[in-house]
């Protein structure tokens, strides 16, 4: 009989860097994941170092995010800067434009799940400013 399941073992896929180009700081991306046709789901799990985090982006799909390590910070575009830690879920609507990543102290790993709508998982936008990236500032 064939083996319809799927096991990726532990380590057997090298730790990767975040492309500069998606994020700001060091992030390194573990253990990515990616199903088969017809299901669209995927993700990895993301470690950022204090002060990284990602570049503005939306999901076709929408979001969920473990956190699994740390303290992090999420924020929607227009919105407050809201506080994650370890054990938190955090579900990202479809379309929702946000960032999230570590705070300046504190490193953060999150596993990242989300679903591909025609082949893509996300949007890449604008990295987020320096400016942006304090806790007590809003932005619209």
């Amino acid at each position: 009989m064939e083996e319809k399941m799927k096991i990726i073992q532990a380590g057997s896929q090298p730790s990767q860097s975040g492309p500069e180009s998606y994020f700001t700081g060091r992030v390194r991306i573990d253990a990515p994941f990616q199903t088969t046709p017809p299901a669209r789901t995927g993700g990895a799990t993301v470690t950022f170092e204090p002060g990284a985090r990602t570049a503005w982006h939306t999901h076709p799909l929408g979001q969920t995010l473990i956190i699994t390590h740390g303290h992090g910070w999420l924020q929607e575009w227009g919105g407050a800067i809201r506080e994650m830690n370890q054990g938190d879920i955090v579900w990202i609507p479809e379309g929702v434009k946000h960032w999230h990543g570590a705070t300046p102290d504190n490193a953060m790993t999150h596993i990242a799940i989300a679903e591909s709508l025609n082949g893509s998982p996300v949007e890449w936008m604008e990295h987020v400013s320096d400016d942006q990236y304090k806790k007590d500032t809003l932005h619209s």
